[in-house]
């Protein structure tokens, strides 16, 4: 029987564990906190359940007066002008950890039915495979006993960590990571958050919805500065607007306690202060002190492990998946490299790693959903296509809702109108992004999206409506 080993138990681990058991391997997964990894345990899981509270928070102060609800605070029969809505954060957190460990739980017991054997331990891969090809993984329980496992396949799945600056050390009190925000008790009176990336104005939206006056740090000209413009612009002028003060071109050079509160130096001599700093500047690879250069796995200057489009590292018998392997740090992303790890190695039938049909979204408040080519990419010409742009503003559905922010962005190929990428912009944009996802993984063109029913009214109808738009165009270029 193929002997699999697998270091680290996130998305990319699990789901490659689950692969493997069901083409008939034996599987061993070398965990050290818990199925599920960051993603579930500390990232992704927890991090959306504290935004889904802080939804319903946006969602009823934002569209109260636009659908004419009214709070009667003193009995008087006429609605109050006062917010009159709070948040229990302790009792937030605690829902948080629970949801987390729950679903930890769930994928453990999935694993182990499928025959999974879990170790909860360190793990370290030995230099010099045998003669065989076989490789050795030496493995430090949690009790500290050691012990060695031999296998055919190796698959390094350790995720990572949040990135610390020299002179911004979190101390999980008032300097924070993403990872320690769950153990607050109290929300923050003032949040400064320094980072505009997707952590951070995730956070800085979701806390300011909560009731936090957030001030948002940015090194670059805009928050997301490596997402879809007009979508970053939508949502800073949303940020903007319900209160949050966001810094532009400001680097943060250090940050440190000043009594109860904390204060932020940046880099131009100008202080900030806060009652709460959330450190969101990066992540860096967990691959430290586990010998992988020693066998011979090649790390790139970040930290990151090579892989090739099969998750494949330089050293036989070994591959990566997931954060550890700087690919794209999502865990739909990660899942895939470790089942196409398995499928390789297992001999069953396996397609490329295409980065070009990954749909993503961030979880502020209008989401931001996107997939495959970008208009960064058309810009600079790697890509020769069309788009079309609707704001929601047009949408009857969202003017029922109150829904004021937001658009479908929609790019096709000239010529042939096959659908190559697609942004949303809008609430539950991570469901509305699905059908743009299955156009492009299938090459389907804006005329068999805009032939396709949609319920009336609805946001997806914009989508037809893209479609329809951009079909049109496409006759007119041809005659």
């Amino acid at each position: 029987m193929t002997r699999i080993v697998i270091i680290g138990g996130g998305p990319g681990g699990y789901e490659a564990a689950l692969v493997a058991a069901q083409l008939g391997a034996e599987v061993t997964v070398v965990d050290r906190d818990g199925l599920g990894g960051a993603s579930v345990l500390t990232d992704c899981v927890p991090s959306k359940t504290l935004i889904a509270t802080a939804e319903v928070m946006t969602g009823f102060d934002s569209s109260r007066e636009e659908l004419g609800i009214e709070i009667d605070h003193d009995g008087d029969g006429i609605g109050d002008e006062v917010r009159g809505i709070g948040v229990d954060l302790g009792k937030v957190n605690r829902r948080v950890k629970r949801l987390a460990l729950a679903q930890s739980h769930d994928i453990t017991s999935s694993v182990t039915r499928a025959g999974v054997r879990v170790l909860r331990g360190r793990a370290r891969l030995m230099p010099n495979p045998a003669s065989d090809g076989s490789r050795r993984v030496a493995v430090t329980g949690a009790d500290g006993v050691a012990q060695d496992l031999e296998a055919d396949c190796v698959l390094i799945a350790t995720g990572g960590q949040p990135r610390e600056l020299p002179d911004a050390r979190p101390d999980g009190e008032r300097i924070l990571t993403w990872t320690q925000v769950y153990d607050l008790g109290e929300l923050p009176e003032e949040l400064v958050v320094v980072g505009s990336g997707v952590t951070g104005a995730e956070f800085a939206g979701a806390y300011q919805a909560l009731g936090s006056r957030v001030t948002l740090v940015s090194s670059r000209d805009r928050v997301l500065p490596g997402e879809d413009p007009d979508a970053a612009a939508v949502l800073e002028d949303v940020f903007r607007r319900r209160g949050m003060n966001v810094m532009a071109r400001s680097r943060a050079a250090a940050v440190k306690r000043a009594g109860g509160r904390v204060e932020i130096t940046l880099s131009d001599g100008r202080t900030i202060s806060g009652t709460h700093c959330l450190m969101a500047v990066g992540a860096v690879p967990n691959t430290s002190d586990m010998g992988l250069e020693e066998a011979g796995v090649k790390l790139k200057d970040s930290g990151h492990i090579w892989t090739d489009k099969v998750s494949r590292t330089t050293a036989p018998g070994v591959y990566a998946a997931g954060d550890c392997t700087g690919v794209l740090a999502l865990a739909s992303v990660a899942a895939m490299q470790g089942r196409i790890a398995m499928y390789h190695f297992l001999g069953d039938a396996v397609a490329p790693l295409d980065l070009n049909t990954v749909s993503g979204n961030i979880f502020t408040d209008p989401e931001i959903a996107t997939v495959g080519y970008t208009q960064e990419d058309v810009d600079e010409g790697r890509i020769d296509a069309r788009l079309v742009k609707l704001p929601l503003l047009r949408n009857p559905r969202a003017k029922m809702q109150g829904v004021r922010d937001g658009f479908v962005k929609l790019f096709c190929r000239p010529g042939t109108g096959i659908v190559v990428g697609g942004v949303v912009v809008a609430p539950r944009a991570s469901e509305l992004i699905h059908p743009i996802s299955i156009a492009v993984d299938n090459s389907l063109t804006v005329e068999q999206i805009a032939k396709a029913f949609t319920v009336y009214p609805s946001l997806s109808g914009s989508i037809a409506e893209a479609a329809r738009q951009l079909h049109t165009r496409k006759l007119a270029e041809e005659q």
